[in-house]
């Protein structure tokens, strides 16, 4: 890369790595610093602390090349020309975002600034974050000729991490100098000039050398605004087409039919129309609840995102009563959950769905043998293995003896079962899909009690159709 830039990436969780291996894919110069010594660690010795498609690979290629690893901020900070931001930024109690540890390594950069840096926020944060580590950095006794502050969101999907940052939707710079835009533009240029993807080793994806990335230039506060808009709105969509499968189910409609009709829209679109347990992650809960709190403290009445959380929450209730009604009642009987994880292509199990239903089921006097390619380890820390909580590692072994089968997220996997197998380890026929892998008259010649979300259920003529249960 003929003018490549000198790159600081505060945090080695999700987004930092994703980033820092990224830039340097781009062909920059990145430290990234992380205060976890046991994890730096692990990545300098060419460990890979969390479950990414991509990410092994670009470490290996770019570890002590392009990229490396440190605890040492200040080291780092005074490096480098741009300082990215990507530390946690938790939900706090009101439903606000907790920025103590962005706080945090603002301070410590102001410690460390010896000439002109852009700080840029990597991390979603509420609006005006960038005025106040402004702020910061003056009551620290920095310069303000020595920084600019930018806001840089990511729209990053766990498990296509690497290649969604590779290959953008958009790029979005919130920078309110000239000075400091230029130095992000002056970043992504190798994928705005398309010169990344003419690359013979370039990762493959949706942008080429001629349909390079799109890279829009805003205020700050737009740029803050972006991001917490576009992930309350993707939840508004799941939400939505959850509410719509419950009203579907009642009279006996198909929600796939009618997401896939609603899709055809263009000005609508297909993704996230898909109706199940509800979503999860690190990312949608806390940034709908952000966003919340942020409308309300700007004295805008913004009610529609509470509805949003309230369909979500009650979605997982909805599914505990449809495997409660299949099995009539819960004490004592073994239940096969498979997935664990928020969804597939991640060990990622923050505000996961399917741990608050498992959950759910364990207080009410079931057993659950559990399973999920990817989150089995990351599972048990929070869930142990006990009497009644228990991991396999299949799916067969998992509805071993079990009264019924309960998918609770998408991994390719679940939906390519052998059912003359299954049978015969499961209890009773009967699978709960949460994820609608399934074609219900398909699961009818297999034999099962089947039941998903906002499809008419199918049921073994032996077992018969059973009463609906109410919620108590």
């Amino acid at each position: 890369m003929p003018n490549p830039v000198s790159i600081c990436v505060l945090g080695s969780g999700y987004v930092g790595l994703v980033a820092a291996v990224c830039f340097a894919e781009m062909g920059h110069n990145v430290i990234n610093v992380d205060n976890d010594e046991a994890k730096v660690k692990t990545l300098q010795e060419g460990g890979v602390p969390i479950f990414e498609e991509h990410l092994p690979e670009l470490l290996a290629r770019h570890r002590d090349r392009r990229v490396r690893f440190t605890s040492n901020l200040a080291e780092a900070v005074a490096a480098s020309e741009a300082v990215f931001i990507a530390v946690g930024t938790p939900q706090g109690s009101s439903g606000a975002a907790d920025l103590s540890y962005v706080e945090a390594v603002v301070s410590e950069i102001a410690r460390s600034i010896n000439g002109y840096k852009v700080i840029v926020e990597k991390s979603t944060v509420p609006v005006y974050t960038n005025e106040w580590i402004s702020r910061v950095l003056h009551r620290h006794g920095v310069d303000p000729q020595h920084f600019d502050v930018v806001s840089n969101p990511e729209f990053l999907r766990e498990g296509t991490a690497i290649v969604d940052f590779l290959h953008p939707d958009r790029i979005v710079v919130g920078a309110n100098t000239s000075r400091s835009a230029e130095l992000l533009q002056r970043i992504y240029a190798p994928l705005t000039d398309g010169s990344y993807y003419a690359r013979a080793d370039a990762l493959p994806g949706q942008l080429d050398a001629d349909h390079p990335a799109k890279l829009l230039v805003t205020s700050a506060q737009s740029s803050e605004i972006i991001k917490h808009a576009s992930n309350a709105f993707l939840a508004l969509k799941i939400s939505f087409i959850n509410a719509v499968a419950n009203l579907a189910e009642s009279v006996d409609a198909d929600i796939e039919d009618i997401a896939a009709g609603m899709g055809l829209d263009s000005r609508i679109g297909g993704k996230f129309l898909r109706a199940g347990i509800g979503y999860g992650g690190s990312c949608f809960p806390k940034d709908v609840a952000a966003f919340h709190w942020v409308a309300q403290q700007q004295g805008v009445d913004f009610q529609l995102l509470d509805e949003v959380r309230k369909i979500n929450e009650r979605q997982k209730e909805i599914f505990f009563n449809k495997v409660r009604s299949a099995l009539w009642t819960l004490r004592g009987k073994r239940l096969a959950a498979l997935g664990l994880a928020f969804k597939r292509d991640t060990d990622d199990i923050r505000e996961s769905p399917a741990l608050d239903i498992i959950r759910m089921f364990l207080n009410a006097g079931a057993s659950v043998a559990a399973y999920d390619p990817a989150a089995n380890n990351r599972a048990k820390a929070v869930l142990p293995p006990g009497d009644n909580m228990s991991y396999a590692s299949g799916i067969y072994q998992a509805a071993e003896g079990a009264d019924a089968l309960l998918i609770l997220t998408d991994w390719p996997e679940f939906a390519a079962i052998d059912f003359a197998r299954l049978n015969q380890a499961l209890k009773f026929p009967i699978l709960i899909d949460g994820r609608n892998l399934y074609k219900p008259a398909a699961m009818a010649e297999h034999g099962f009690t089947y039941v998903s979300i906002g499809r008419p259920a199918t049921y073994n003529a032996q077992q018969g159709k059973p009463r609906k249960v109410a919620l108590t």
